[in-house]
């Protein structure tokens, strides 16, 4: 366990002594770091491996990476001025970690649940130079947080694998289906699934994603 970084964290090393490529994980709203964790005892070894808590507490136990205001209407739903902070921490983070831990800059690869995926989603298409891959799980894109240059920026290296239940009952499956139209537009490599699951990852789901990283790392 590490606080001397901008944000707390967990880690798994890799089976490499340096030049490892890094996944960083983004839990959902109300969790922690420990709840994405336990997908990397089954991930690649060589794979360097840290998993974030979000900055905000919640009353109730758990971390949000910004406020929910659940009873607003979708365009209301979020507080747009944390989640643009949050982004942008997780953007510092990438560079911390590069700089503290045996790992390549340019092989790093964001894994969202959720609340998380909106984050991996918009700090990539933000600072697309710092991250390779996104594999966003249940989540959707947020446009009110990402830079209005999106169009003119270069995603060509980028790769992201998006899933979603389809009986999602927290965050609407339509959410979701714009992913990606969205990301076509940006010429973006995507691939998007759905699983007969509600708001969770169905096991086929993860052995789809974790195929899908092993392709791209």
């Amino acid at each position: 366990m590490h606080t001397d970084l901008s944000l707390y964290h967990i880690i798994r090393p890799s089976s490499l002594i340096n030049n490892a490529p890094l996944l960083i994980m983004c839990h959902g709203y109300g969790s922690d770091e420990n709840d994405l964790f336990s997908f990397a005892s089954e991930l690649p070894k060589e794979l360097f491996i840290i998993s974030l808590r979000a900055p905000y507490p919640l009353q109730g136990g758990g971390n949000a990476w910004y406020a929910i205001h659940f009873d607003a209407p979708q365009g209301k739903w979020s507080d747009d001025a944390q989640a643009k902070s949050s982004r942008d921490s997780i953007s510092k983070f990438i560079d911390e970690a590069c700089e503290t831990y045996p790992v390549a800059a340019d092989n790093v690869t964001l894994l969202g649940f959720s609340q998380g995926t909106i984050l991996s989603l918009a700090t990539s298409l933000t600072y697309p130079e710092k991250v390779k891959n996104v594999i966003a799980l249940s989540g959707y894109i947020n446009p009110n947080i990402l830079p209005e240059n999106s169009a003119s920026k270069d995603y060509s290296h980028l790769n992201i694998y998006c899933s979603h239940g389809s009986v999602d009952q927290v965050i609407p499956v339509d959410w979701a289906r714009k992913t990606k139209p969205y990301l076509e537009q940006l010429n973006i490599k995507n691939q998007y699934s759905e699983f007969p699951v509600g708001h969770g990852v169905a096991p086929q789901n993860f052995y789809e994603f974790s195929a899908w990283l092993k392709t791209k790392i």
